[in-house]
């Protein structure tokens, strides 16, 4: 077990066919686990869709692939049956992942909705976003300055779940009491903690029905599918791995990071972050330092990225449901920095009760 989730299955390598499952009994899940091979696990995520598609009048079910680990086998796994692809390019994060998903979703021979956040990471990092709703609609920044944990939450509204709700709008339209809406994820009980604690099979949010058809695979069944599906033969592969049509790819970020590198918002970076990406990649570190140097020279405290802004409490709230590498400290709830977003409290007032809770 690890010390990051002590409900991953148990330790120890486990052999092909052998069956696994995750320790414990999540919160939202139906029934207790049981112990599945690899198949049966495979198995199970297909009826997990079945059911979603035989209980809703389901218009167009899309995958949603981030680059990362997670979410290329669980791409890989239901490639014959979502109708599209979808992909954030948040404007943070690596390029080389985002062509990594646009080269394998052509080869899939999918459509792909390659999603933009209406608000640049720039713009909000240096303040130019105003609020649009509440008494401050027009007036007061939603956020200024590189975020810490408690910025994650305006962060990933910004520039993830605001791109694919557009998307949800654009396919339903108006029709959100009879049609519905299916997003396929990556999400697993044994990722860490928070995700044993807040991930389910099935999340219906109106219209959206957001499913995770992977939610009870463990660590020894991912490696036991990457194994029977990525190309480790002694050749020159072909870019991404795709050496056949049921490969499994690769992201060479992933390799390099340990991460899909899609988002790099710098909520919850880890010490030393910004250098291991300078490293590999270094357009992408430059862009980041640039933006540094904009924001201490218009004087704004959290001018660093990935370093905690000053007097800032750590959140309990889920990371969010596409941000799988995103683990944030336990702490204080960012609720005040969504009220300040919002327009409900002001910025004296979020100090002012920031301060209180740190007495």
């Amino acid at each position: 077990m690890t010390s990051r989730n002590k409900h991953r299955q148990s330790p120890g390598e486990m052999f092909p066919g052998m069956p696994d499952r995750v320790e414990g009994r999540p919160p939202k899940a139906d029934e207790d686990l049981e112990a599945l091979t690899l198949d049966e696990a495979m198995a199970r995520s297909h009826a997990i869709v079945d059911r979603v598609l035989a209980e809703h009048p389901v218009v167009a079910t899309i995958g949603l692939f981030s680059g990362g680990n997670d979410s290329v086998i669980a791409n890989h796994l239901m490639r014959h049956r979502v109708d599209a692809i979808a992909h954030v390019n948040t404007g943070t994060g690596i390029p080389a992942t985002t062509q990594h998903v646009r080269d394998v979703v052509a080869a899939w021979n999918l459509p792909l909705h390659e999603l933009h956040p209406k608000d640049s990471y720039e713009d909000l990092v240096l303040g130019r976003i105003l609020a649009t709703r509440g008494p401050n609609t027009g007036v007061r920044q939603v956020w200024k300055g590189f975020p810490g944990p408690a910025g994650h939450g305006v962060m990933y509204r910004r520039l993830k779940d605001e791109p694919l709700q557009r998307l949800r709008a654009s396919i339903i339209g108006r029709n959100g009491r009879t049609q519905r809406l299916v997003y396929l994820g990556g999400m697993r009980w044994a990722e860490t903690d928070r995700r044993f604690r807040n991930a389910e099979e099935v999340d219906r949010e109106g219209s959206l029905i957001w499913v995770s058809p992977l939610v009870h695979w463990t660590d020894a069944h991912m490696r036991e599918y990457r194994a029977r599906y990525r190309c480790d033969q002694n050749h020159e592969h072909t870019p991404h791995r795709l050496c056949t049509p049921d490969a499994l790819p690769l992201n060479e970020v992933t390799e390099h990071l340990h991460m899909s590198g899609e988002c790099l918002c710098g909520a919850f970076a880890k010490p030393g972050e910004l250098d291991e990406i300078e490293f590999f990649y270094p357009e992408a570190a430059a862009r980041l330092r640039a933006l540094e140097t904009q924001a201490e020279a218009a004087g704004l405290l959290a001018c660093k990225w990935g370093q905690r802004p000053p007097g800032e409490r750590t959140s309990k709230r889920p990371a969010g449901r596409l941000c799988s590498s995103c683990t944030a400290p336990e702490g204080q709830s960012d609720l005040l920095a969504e009220w300040r977003e919002s327009g409900l409290i002001t910025d004296d007032r979020y100090a002012t009760f920031t301060r209180q809770d740190a007495a």
